[in-house]
């Protein structure tokens, strides 16, 4: 089958995906086999691709949002069959027994495997999961509109929760890439007042026109206190901006796996217990919520396609920022 393979992490502009023909996978008891018909491209692919995030294992291939049909089903599977609409996420798997999966918390498994870093992701014509981590996709969703709810959409809801925010109350949104677009609808759901912040002067009048009470740069002050803000831009200086702007009792939620230092800033902005919260993977239980919340709404995802073999073409936009919405791989 075809897949883009990472052998060595590379800068992009040197093409760090090599479009390889590699065994198709068989289904271990446990699992399925996917005919992988779209997956979202991410920046944690990008910051994986680049060697900003350390591989855990060589070669692999990418991808964490994974949307396709059943091809095979291994022993031991209840529940799924031959051509059920499946969808793979980031979170691959965990131990279920230790003290984080038994108390709800399986995203701080430590012996956790992730789509993509641990185990081979969508980069591919077809992929294997374990069945219990398989999604199922809501059928108001065609496959390239499902691809971005598997993580941008799935993180970005977990890290509202994260935040604290309650409906009606004011949400700063720093970073408006293809996460802050999903979680945007579902703040607007929950009837809060966003408030954005984005260097791009294009992200700030989409902001606006999405239903934003306000759009301004990072270094902007927005004109009232926030009740809780979630950083989307994998930049430190972004995180003081927000905590900056959050009121007494506020929350920051920092919605990254990678982020370059955090500027050293005075004390003043995190008493008034304030609080910096980071937000690490998400649960299965999150993701099925979350999916469902999306197709009552509904959520609209905006897609950027490529074809396979264009991987690295994607991944280089989305370094460059020329991506509008969410890329999308096709098979």
């Amino acid at each position: 089958m075809r897949a883009e393979l990472l052998e060595t992490p590379r800068p992009i502009d040197v093409q760090p995906l090599r479009t390889a023909d590699v065994a198709a996978p068989h289904p271990a008891p446990g699992e399925l086999t996917v005919d992988v018909a779209a997956c979202g491209v991410c920046r944690t692919d990008l910051q994986l691709v680049t060697g900003d995030l350390e591989a855990h294992r060589l070669p692999v291939i990418p991808g964490h949002q994974a949307v396709g049909r059943v091809r095979a089903i291994g022993d031991g599977v209840p529940g799924w069959r031959i051509g059920d609409r499946v969808g793979v996420a980031w979170l691959a798997g965990s131990c279920g027994g230790c003290r984080h999966c038994v108390a709800g918390q399986e995203n701080l498994c430590e012996q956790a495997q992730f789509t993509g870093w641990d185990r081979d992701g969508g980069y591919a014509e077809q992929m294997a999961v374990r069945a219990d981590f398989a999604l199922r996709i809501p059928a108001n969703f065609d496959d390239l509109a499902a691809a971005p709810l598997l993580c941008g959409g799935v993180i970005g809801y977990r890290a509202l929760r994260v935040s604290g925010i309650r409906p009606g109350g004011r949400l700063g949104l720093y970073g408006f890439g293809a996460s802050a677009l999903l979680a945007i609808q579902v703040a607007l759901h929950w009837g809060c007042e966003v408030f954005v912040a984005t260097r791009s002067v294009a992200e700030q009048q989409r902001a606006l026109e999405m239903g934003a009470v306000w759009a301004g740069s990072y270094h902007d002050t927005p004109p009232v206190p926030l009740d809780a803000a979630v950083t989307f831009a994998p930049v430190g200086h972004v995180v003081v901006e927000a905590l900056k702007a959050v009121d007494r009792g506020g929350t920051v939620a920092i919605n990254a796996i990678h982020l370059d230092r955090i500027p050293e800033f005075p004390y003043d902005l995190l008493w008034w217990e304030r609080q910096l919260r980071s937000v690490a993977n998400f649960t299965r239980a999150d993701a099925q919520e979350f999916l469902d919340l999306a197709a009552t709404i509904p959520v609209r995802t905006i897609v950027d396609p490529f074809p396979l073999e264009a991987a690295n073409v994607a991944l280089s936009r989305l370094h460059g920022g020329s991506i509008s919405g969410a890329a999308v791989l096709t098979t």
